[in-house]
């Protein structure tokens, strides 16, 4: 892995120790200037890409376009720029209308304004809970003493008129602290009742739907943790992408609740190999795509072509005609994290080699060329 490397010459840094890894000579810092060179031509290259678009294609330079551009080009986005490049390949050309609708079918990720607006009212809910905790705490304590005080007028000897209204009005006061008291602890469970609904909605944001697999933008967030995680354990990390093959046809012959189960089917035999280490999420459509920690690209290229010939060997069956659905495969696309400037980078790589794979007749996995 490119971020590993030491010197294999027994004459470099300090002889043995040098070779060993554990002589004077730092090659950190010349590792650490190689990666930033790296990422640097990389941003180079994707700013071509996206003024090249824009340009070729007469598009006008709006924040909605660069957007659309730059999650195409840097990875984000890669089922639209398979669409992109599709077009492109059967000579149609990209027009404005064209993308608009493209980028209006992507599913769009929430904004980091949802989160800071969660966290608001998360500490909101906060704030609520122990204000009514304390308010209830010192009603409480204030009628238990009301209680106390009106118990001793009604025992006091020679109570006259004066003590029986005063006691009377205390009565009053002691019911009111009671239903306060009652009214702030409905106030406190109706808080407790929000904090668990939003964090219900919290996780259903990031759990997809259909197959209740993780969804993108879960993915998103994870795939971060593993990278920073998998580099200072030094551990091995791939990405991948996988696709179901000719999934439109089935859609077209089957109609879409068909399609639904079958992608439900493969979510299922996926998630079959998703532990600890391995995380699997619905990235969209008819695709997934996998991060594999402590696996390297040869190991995971082979965990991912078992499952697919586990797919293609079973016989599925449409539930409602009894038709079977015929040949069902996926292919997909592998990529060692650490051999690309950044997890982005990787992800673009993994999704050219799903390309390749689909170009190469399908139901195959393909491993990603290193630094391409």
């Amino acid at each position: 892995m490119r971020h590993h490397s030491k010197s294999t010459s027994p004459g470099a840094g300090n002889g043995l120790l040098g070779w060993l890894g554990l002589g004077r000579y730092d090659h950190g810092e010349d590792e650490r200037q190689s990666r930033e060179d790296l990422a640097r031509q990389a941003r180079a290259r994707l700013l071509k890409k996206i003024g090249a678009f824009l340009l070729d294609h007469d598009l006008e330079i709006t924040q909605a376009n660069l957007a659309a551009a730059h999650g195409a080009f840097a990875g984000l986005n890669p089922g639209l720029e398979r669409r992109i490049r599709r077009r492109l390949e059967r000579g149609e050309s990209i027009s404005q209308s064209w993308l608009d609708r493209a980028t209006a079918a992507e599913e769009p990720l929430p904004d980091d304004a949802v989160d800071q607006l969660a966290q608001q009212l998360e500490a909101g809910i906060d704030q609520f809970s122990r204000s009514t905790r304390t308010a209830r705490d010192a009603t409480s304590d204030y009628g238990n003493a009301l209680a106390e005080h009106v118990d001793a007028l009604d025992a006091a000897p020679g109570t006259n008129d004066v003590i029986a209204s005063l006691a009377d009005y205390a009565r009053a006061m002691l019911e009111r602290s009671r239903k306060a008291e009652e009214e702030l602890r409905m106030a406190e469970e109706e808080a407790a009742s929000l904090r668990r609904n939003l964090d219900r909605a919290r996780r259903d944001a990031e759990v997809d739907f259909l197959t209740g697999l993780p969804n993108r933008r879960a993915f998103e967030a994870l795939l971060e943790q593993e990278y920073r995680e998998a580099q200072a354990a030094v551990e091995p990390l791939c990405v991948a992408f996988c696709d179901i093959d000719l999934f439109k046809q089935v859609n077209d012959t089957h109609g879409h609740d068909a399609g639904d189960r079958v992608i439900c089917v493969v979510a299922d035999l996926l998630r079959a190999i998703s532990g600890e280490k391995c995380h699997i999420a619905r990235h969209g459509g008819e695709e997934f795509v996998l991060l594999m920690r402590g696996c390297g690209p040869k190991d995971a290229v082979a965990l991912l072509d078992a499952e697919r010939e586990t797919l293609a060997s079973r016989k599925l069956v449409n539930r409602r005609t009894k038709e079977p659905f015929g040949l069902i495969t996926f292919s997909g696309g592998v990529a060692d994290v650490f051999a690309y400037p950044d997890p982005r980078a990787a992800l673009a790589a993994a999704d050219e080699a799903l390309y390749e794979a689909k170009q190469s007749g399908r139901n195959r996995i393909m491993l990603a060329k290193p630094g391409a």
